[in-house]
């Protein structure tokens, strides 16, 4: 336990201490914010069922820091140990791959937590957000979200040989996320032909979970959702362990 809160100790002061890491999970969905909020505002629309703009997008915008958390901070970070021999070097001490992996899901998932409160405390002050969901369920459906990504991107962390390799496979798999999920744009406004296409990205079951729940929608309306995101989970846990490499 306590190399695992010295690990995760570090890992905080270096994840503050990275500008990119801590911009796109902290302040770069704020930015989002508002702008929808500068082009629309949060008035009642029937696209979004009688809610606000502000109102659908922060538990989208949340799926977009869960993303950029999975596959960049997580992808990234790990990768860059290897190549630079830190944990190589972390090998030889008795810290092991479990404290390293754990300490990582730690410092990324608070990050990603204050980043959703942080777009919530946003929503409410500025634009009287309206939450009709519960909040132990919309919990839930975060951390299972956080963590299926979490899996995602430690498994291209362990199996991308280069650091620049990573961060490329990391950023094919991001943006058509982004803009193919309903992310940034409700799924509907797009052509037929690219909405299957939607089906095919993990990100677009972040997106109906989270805005599902948010809205106060049972569990029983995701089981499709939940199911993807618990199979990646799982394989996610599974691939890592099997692919983590000290160097």
């Amino acid at each position: 336990m306590k190399s695992l809160l010295k690990m995760t100790w570090m890992e905080s002061k270096l994840f503050l201490r990275e500008p990119a890491s801590a911009f796109f999970t902290l302040i770069f969905p704020l930015i989002y914010l508002f702008m929808y909020g500068a082009i629309s505002g949060n008035e009642p629309t029937p696209m979004y069922g009688g809610r606000g703009t502000i109102d659908a997008a922060i538990p989208s915008l949340t799926a977009v820091i869960i993303s950029m958390a999975g596959l960049m901070s997580t992808t990234i970070t790990m990768a860059t140990y290897r190549e630079k021999g830190i944990l190589r070097r972390l090998g030889t001490t008795p810290i092991g791959p479990l404290i390293v992996l754990a300490a990582q899901v730690i410092v990324v998932f608070s990050m990603t937590c204050l980043g959703m409160l942080l777009l919530i405390a946003a929503g409410i002050l500025v634009y009287h957000v309206r939450f009709e969901g519960n909040a132990f369920s919309m919990l839930t459906g975060f951390i299972l979200s956080s963590l299926s990504f979490f899996g995602l991107g430690f498994i291209l962390a362990g199996t991308m040989p280069t650091v620049r390799s990573a961060w490329v496979v990391a950023m094919v798999l991001l943006y058509p996320m982004l803009f193919l999920s309903g992310a940034f744009f409700s799924v509907e406004l797009l052509p037929a032909a690219v909405q299957k296409v939607s089906a095919f990205m993990p990100l677009t079951y972040v997106v109906n979970l989270l805005s599902g729940l948010w809205t106060g929608e049972p569990w029983g309306d995701h089981l499709l959702d939940v199911g993807v995101l618990a199979g990646m989970l799982v394989l996610g846990i599974i691939i890592s362990v099997k692919t983590f490499r000290w160097e």
